[in-house]
């Protein structure tokens, strides 16, 4: 069972692209955490979403003895809601309310979770620095840190992007 969640819910078996598959779960997980409505409930699921991939990754780093393993995905979907944060925190200051999953995934907002996705995808296999070193973390740790860190990318660009359209 472990082993089966830390593979995406079995979706990091699918024998090609297992990380952007992964990526996709991730872009549902976050759907999910802004349908709960409230930026605590969002900020609680992502952290533990992060907690438990650390977990979970480092028990399938054993169970499949090697590092990093390519189906193990759980990283990718718990790192995903990261890429929003900006975005939320600027909706919010905006309006003073919580974006829904209607918000992000509307017909007149479609390039941001596109974009966001793209640029997840680029920095967690392109792993700029500091990215690239924080696979050097011991077990799941390392797993999961190179993606929360691109997620962080992503977010300053969706940071940087919205300012200037205002």
């Amino acid at each position: 069972m472990r082993l089966w969640i830390a593979q995406g819910f079995g979706v990091g078996r699918l024998p090609f692209a297992p990380g952007t598959f992964g990526s996709v779960v991730g872009l549902l997980w976050s759907g999910l955490l802004l349908a709960t409505g409230h930026l605590w409930s969002f900020l609680l699921g992502t952290i533990l979403g992060l907690v438990l991939s650390v977990w979970l990754c480092g028990f399938a780093e054993k169970v499949l003895r090697k590092k990093d393993p390519g189906s193990v995905v759980l990283d990718e979907i718990a790192a995903m809601p990261v890429c929003f944060g900006s975005w939320i925190a600027l909706r919010l200051w905006k309006t003073g309310a919580m974006p829904g999953p209607d918000s992000l995934f509307s017909r007149n907002n479609w390039l941001l979770p596109i974009g966001a996705f793209v640029a997840f995808r680029i920095f967690d296999i392109w792993k700029p620095w500091p990215v690239h070193q924080s696979q050097n973390l011991a077990g799941g740790w390392g797993v999961t840190v190179d993606d929360l860190l691109a997620a962080i990318y992503v977010s300053l660009i969706v940071l940087v992007v919205s300012l200037w359209k205002v």
